[in-house]
């Protein structure tokens, strides 16, 4: 009789990809994997894509602020409790496995009142409202930085880092030149702002791009809508608006990384090995300023804020660290989140075994 795991997560991608990169290593233990997320969002698509039979749930927010929303969500959780209860009920799993987001709330309460454990994952810097509103009911919390665990309940918290993709790690670099049409073999910087771009990271790159050709190739996902047409020709500019198949060929084409500092956006960074400069985003919970400075203090990362992110501090930043790149290189090789999917595949075990 095959083991069972639920999966659950979601609202964004950041919250279903950890899940989706932790697929191989379930199957290979022998699980067979639901995913139970809402009814709407994007884990559906990405969980039906990876083969996963997929069950909705109704779901609300939880807001922090006034919202005529905030009347009627709750009765949404209560219902999707008693959904997950159901569908739980049904598939009697040994283990839950649950990367945060509102969805997960009442997949959380439903499991733990069927007395199934619960391992939990938070990305984020401070954990967000979602996940503490289940850390009573989890069996173990994983996070991904050594400061979270502070933050976290005693005892049942364990810094893992993030699961993230093996098929990043099998890029190459030969088709990922060819991809951008780079002739030479200068090194190759890749900036990247995720899938919407980084318009202030944008600015600054192409400011800089008279100084940086001269000893650089430069690969850049701008984000959608953001091509600058003007650069389309220039040699040694390999501008694309997003990237998917392509993304590992690109990575190990490259030999610096400039990034915002979204958590699974630099676990990634980190898994591969490539130094880089964090530019965290201004604005938001402010979690991206201390993911950025927690990989800075562990060695990992360089850093520049936004408001101090000039053409000058650009370019100087760049060829600094790529004189100094062994350094980097040799800091995240021996950091403690270098195996996220081992550490977490062995809690997940733990937590069914009890």
């Amino acid at each position: 009789m095959s083991k069972k795991i639920v999966l659950t997560g979601g609202g964004t991608a950041g919250h279903v990809s950890p899940n989706i990169a932790l697929l191989p290593a379930l199957k290979k233990e022998g699980y067979e994997i639901f995913y139970i997320g809402s009814k709407t969002g994007p884990e559906k698509g990405l969980a039906e894509d990876a083969g996963l039979t997929y069950y909705g749930v109704s779901t609300g927010k939880f807001r922090r602020y006034f919202d005529l929303k905030n009347l009627t969500d709750p009765f949404k959780v209560i219902s999707g409790y008693f959904e997950a209860k159901k569908i739980l009920k049904e598939l009697s799993p040994e283990v839950i496995f649950s990367k945060g987001g509102f969805v997960s709330v009442p997949v959380v309460k439903a499991a733990a009142s069927l007395k199934i454990p619960c391992v939990i994952h938070e990305s984020d810097y401070t954990p967000g409202l979602a996940n503490k509103l289940c850390f009573k009911s989890a069996k173990t919390i994983c996070c991904n930085f050594p400061e979270t665990v502070k933050m976290l309940p005693a005892g049942k918290s364990v810094c893992t880092g993030t699961p993230v993709r093996e098929m990043l790690k099998n890029g190459s670099a030969d088709t990922g030149k060819k991809a951008c049409g780079f002739e030479d073999d200068k090194p190759v910087i890749m900036v990247t702002g995720g899938s919407q771009g980084a318009a202030g990271v944008n600015l600054a790159v192409r400011q800089a791009l008279p100084a940086l050709l001269e000893k650089y190739n430069v690969v850049h996902l701008c984000g959608k809508g953001k091509l600058d047409e003007a650069l389309l020709e220039t040699k040694g500019y390999k501008q694309f608006e997003y990237v998917k198949e392509q993304m590992a060929d690109l990575f190990a084409l490259a030999d610096i990384v400039i990034s915002r500092a979204g958590a699974n956006s630099i676990y990634e960074i980190l898994a591969l090995k490539k130094p880089h400069i964090l530019i965290p985003l201004p604005t938001g919970r402010g979690d991206q300023k201390l993911n950025a400075r927690s990989f800075e203090s562990q060695g990992y990362s360089v850093v520049i804020l936004q408001e101090d992110l000039t053409t000058e501090v650009l370019i100087n930043a760049i060829d600094k660290l790529y004189a100094e790149r062994n350094r980097y290189i040799e800091a995240m090789s021996s950091g403690d989140q270098s195996d996220p999917i081992g550490i977490i595949i062995n809690e997940i075990k733990k937590a069914a075994s009890h």
